[in-house]
């Protein structure tokens, strides 16, 4: 790489830390190419050099952002050996994950941005930690299932390459569902007025999937 190469890097590596700085502090309506432009002594113009616009911002965001999920998820899952494990320290490092940067979280989960639409190479990022948690499912030895839905489920993995049976498949969306189901409530205070601690109820629902997946296999 090159000194100019070097230099279009930082910058644009500047604009995305700036712009999580945003985020964090006033949520995706506060993300603005003048102002992080302002932060960095230069024009907002002048950052159309980097990223075409606004939304091609956004998109590097949420691409690091899934990406750095599942970078976190496939290091957790592949540290351990036996499947219900696998799930457990996947969860854990899921939970931890959005605890740690709620606003990246919301980005990814949250609600949709007006007017945004994702490209699909960013659906191919999020698919990453779908893959992820579908390496927890363990060996499925039951006959194939029929019906509607199991070839919704086969067509989803086919497209997505997903090497998994109906029921694995059918486990795998569960799971996702329910723990992001939790994520975000947690993380935007909702289970504040229960008096439940959340961690608590986070692990009754991996336990959950966990007998789910036994019970069903």
């Amino acid at each position: 790489m090159d000194r100019r190469q070097r230099y279009r890097e930082q910058t644009r590596q500047e604009v995305k830390r700036i712009a999580l700085e945003q985020l964090a502090e006033y949520g995706v309506a506060g993300i603005s190419v003048n102002a992080i432009g302002k932060r960095m002594g230069v024009t907002g113009p002048a950052l159309y050099r980097y990223f075409a616009n606004r939304d091609a911002l956004l998109t590097e965001l949420i691409s690091d952002g899934y990406h750095d999920l599942a970078d976190t998820l496939e290091l957790a899952i592949a540290s351990t050996a036996a499947a219900p494990d696998k799930l457990r320290v996947g969860a854990r490092a899921m939970r931890d994950w959005a605890l740690a940067a709620p606003h990246r979280y919301l980005l990814l989960f949250g609600t949709p941005i007006p007017g945004y639409e994702a490209p699909p190479h960013t659906l191919d990022a999020a698919g990453r930690s779908m893959a992820a948690l579908l390496s927890a499912a363990g060996e499925d030895t039951q006959p194939p299932e029929e019906g509607t839905l199991q070839g919704q489920l086969t067509a989803w993995g086919e497209r997505m390459g997903y090497a998994r049976t109906p029921r694995q498949l059918h486990w795998g969306l569960v799971v996702w569902s329910r723990l992001h189901g939790h994520l975000s409530l947690e993380v935007a205070g909702q289970f504040a007025l229960t008096e439940v601690a959340p961690a608590l109820l986070f692990e009754a629902e991996v336990d959950a999937l966990v007998a789910w997946w036994r019970a069903s296999s």
